[in-house]
């Protein structure tokens, strides 16, 4: 009898996230699932899945999160952390405050969570994605527009780019990962892609490029972006 994989998604609580979550289950994996209050799981409850509880940008809960799973195993780890950030997305504009927060919970704070949950992760199979998007392609802007979302997703990639560089010898992939522009929170109605097809997409890439190796920056069609 073939084991079910396993995988851990954080931020699931709705979206992209919670889309996730239920193809995955679909799929026959084992999921566990992060949501800011386990306590109160929304639309998770009733899911057959472990649901924990994780502050993205707070360091303790981070720590907490990494105790509460020593010991466990995943074929997939999928980090799934955005804001859209100030409004007027004006350098000119920008507080500090604005900065650092949208700074930390899209670059920095993903980054300090691979870096802790690195040894529940399969070494020779293991996926470790990231929730980026195509606007954080310096190459790709040509247009310009939400200068400040842009700039924190290329600090994402970038930092990616250095985590795996100082990976080592490994069997790990890591997958930069476009879900489209999709109706959520986020993408707002106007978007063309609906939840499903899009998380089908993300799914499909990490059960295709497990095994691989290396990093790969991708839509979720699998059409690779250029950094």
């Amino acid at each position: 009898m073939n084991t079910a994989k396993s995988a851990l998604i954080i931020g699931a609580s709705r979206g992209l996230g919670l889309g996730l979550v239920r193809e995955l289950l679909e799929r026959g994996w084992d999921v566990t699932a992060t949501v800011r209050d386990a306590a109160h799981p929304g639309d998770l409850a009733g899911l057959p899945l472990r649901i924990e509880s994780l502050l993205l940008d707070d360091i303790h809960s981070q720590d907490r999160l990494a105790e509460t799973l020593a010991g466990a195993h995943y074929d997939l780890v999928f980090i799934n952390a955005g804001i859209y950030g100030p409004a007027h997305q004006s350098a000119i504009d920008a507080t500090l405050a604005e900065v650092g927060q949208l700074f930390m919970v899209n670059a920095v704070a993903p980054l300090r969570l691979a870096e802790r949950l690195l040894p529940r992760l399969d070494g020779e199979q293991g996926v470790l994605a990231f929730m980026t998007s195509e606007l954080g392609s310096v190459t790709g802007n040509e247009s310009g527009g939400m200068a400040l979302y842009r700039a924190s997703k290329a600090a994402l990639n970038s930092l990616t780019r250095s985590f795996v560089a100082e990976l080592g010898e490994t069997g790990i992939t890591v997958l930069n990962l476009h879900p489209g522009w999709v109706r959520t929170d986020m993408g707002g109605e106007a978007a063309p892609l609906d939840v499903p097809t899009s998380v089908k997409g993300l799914a499909d890439q990490v059960e295709s490029h497990a095994g691989r190796g290396g990093q790969f920056y991708l839509d979720y069609q699998g059409t690779t972006i250029d950094w």
